[in-house]
C-alpha cells in the first residue's frame, strides 16, 4: 500500500532536487526521506530518481508520476478545504420546515440574520403540517422545523424559542374594524374561511375549540386556495379568518388585522439529536441567541393580555 506521506516525500524531493533539502523542509531525517522513496520505487517497480553527488533528478518515469500525483494532491486539497468549509458552516445546506409566515417576525429575522452571517449556506424552506415535519426530522430529511406548541415529540429534541399573538383578519369595512382588540364574544355568529392546506385544518379546530366553549358553533368554510388568495377573499367579504402575528406583515388591500385578547402562540424548534449537519447547529445557535434577546419583550407583551393563553393546546394559525 502506498501512503500519502510517500507521495509527499517524493514531490518535495523533486521540487528541491535533493533528499537532504526535502528532509529539512519536511523537518524529518534525510534517511527517512531516502528510505520512503526507495520503498515507493519498489512498490511501483520503477526508479523515480537518478541519484548523483549533487542531489537527485527525476527519471522519465518520475516525471510522468509527478504530473499525476500533483493532480491527485490538488484534488485532495480541494476536498479538505470543502469539508473544512462545511465544518465551519461556510458552505452547505439547511432544510427547514416552517409552519409560520415569513412576512415578518422572529422567523423572518432569523433567516435574514443567518443569510448575512453565512451567505454561502443555502437555507431551503419547506412548508407543511407539523406531523409531516416531525416525521421528516426523524428520517433526517429535514434539519430543523419550527412549529407551534410545546409538545415533546418522541425521538426529537424540542426547544421553545418565541411566541406570537393571534390576530383576526377582517374586511376593512367590517363593523369590528373600529375596535383595537377583539375577544371571542365579538366573533360569535361570524362566518369564517380557512384553507384546506396547512394550517387551515388547525385554524378550523382552533375556532371550534374557542367558540364552542362559549356556546357558539362557528360557521367555517374550507377553500382550496393559498394564503394570499384567502386574505383577498376576506377583503371582498367572504368571511373572517385567523392568523399569527408574523403574517400581519403581509399588507393586502381591503383587510385589517386585530389582535385577539389573551391569545398567544408559542413556537418551538424541533430537530434530531442524530443530525450532524454543522450548519444546522449554527442555525440553532443563532435562533437561541435571538430568543434570549427577544424573550423580555415577549413577556411584556404577554403581560398586557387580560386572559392567560393556553399554549400547550394552541395550534398553528398562519393561513
Amino acid at each position: 500500500m502506498i501512503e500519502l506521506r510517500h507521495i509527499q516525500y517524493f514531490v518535495s524531493a523533486s521540487e528541491h532536487g535533493s533528499f537532504r533539502k526535502a528532509a529539512t523542509f519536511l523537518n524529518i531525517q534525510e534517511s527517512a526521506v531516502s528510505r520512503r522513496i526507495r520503498d515507493l520505487e519498489d512498490r511501483l517497480g520503477a526508479s523515480l530518481f537518478h541519484r548523483h553527488p549533487g542531489g537527485v533528478a527525476l527519471t522519465m518515469a518520475g516525471q510522468r508520476f509527478l504530473r499525476r500525483v500533483r493532480i491527485a494532491l490538488q484534488q485532495i486539497e480541494v476536498g479538505i478545504n470543502d469539508v473544512a468549509a462545511i465544518g465551519r458552516s461556510e458552505d452547505g445546506i439547511i432544510k427547514v420546515g416552517i409552519f409560520s409566515s415569513l412576512a415578518s417576525g422572529f422567523l423572518f429575522e432569523l433567516v435574514k440574520g443567518f443569510d448575512a452571517k453565512h451567505p454561502r449556506v443555502a437555507v431551503e424552506l419547506i412548508e407543511g403540517d407539523p406531523s409531516v415535519h416531525v416525521a421528516a426530522i426523524r428520517q433526517l430529511q429535514l434539519d430543523v422545523a419550527f412549529i407551534t406548541g410545546t409538545t415533546e415529540w418522541p425521538a426529537c429534541e424540542t426547544e421553545q424559542l418565541w411566541s406570537e399573538r393571534v390576530f383576526a383578519v377582517l374586511p376593512a369595512e367590517h363593523r369590528l374594524a373600529t375596535k383595537q382588540t377583539l375577544n371571542w364574544d365579538d366573533l360569535a355568529g361570524e362566518n369564517f374561511i380557512v384553507s384546506h392546506a396547512a394550517p387551515g385544518p388547525e385554524i378550523h379546530d382552533y375556532l371550534i375549540q374557542r367558540l364552542a366553549g362559549l356556546g357558539h358553533h362557528p360557521n367555517i368554510h374550507p377553500h382550496h386556495v393559498g394564503r394570499d388568495v384567502l386574505l383577498s377573499m376576506v377583503a371582498i367579504g367572504r368571511g373572517l379568518t385567523l392568523t399569527s402575528e408574523a403574517a400581519t406583515g403581509a399588507q393586502i388591500p381591503g383587510i385589517v388585522y386585530r389582535p385577539m385578547m389573551g391569545e398567544v402562540l408559542p413556537f418551538s424548534a424541533i430537530w434530531s439529536s442524530r443530525n450532524d449537519n454543522p450548519a444546522c447547529r449554527r442555525f440553532l445557535s443563532l435562533a437561541r441567541t435571538m430568543a434570549r434577546t427577544d424573550r423580555p419583550a415577549v413577556r411584556r407583551a404577554a403581560a398586557t393580555m387580560s386572559v392567560p393563553a393556553s399554549p400547550l393546546q394552541s395550534p398553528g394559525l398562519s393561513p
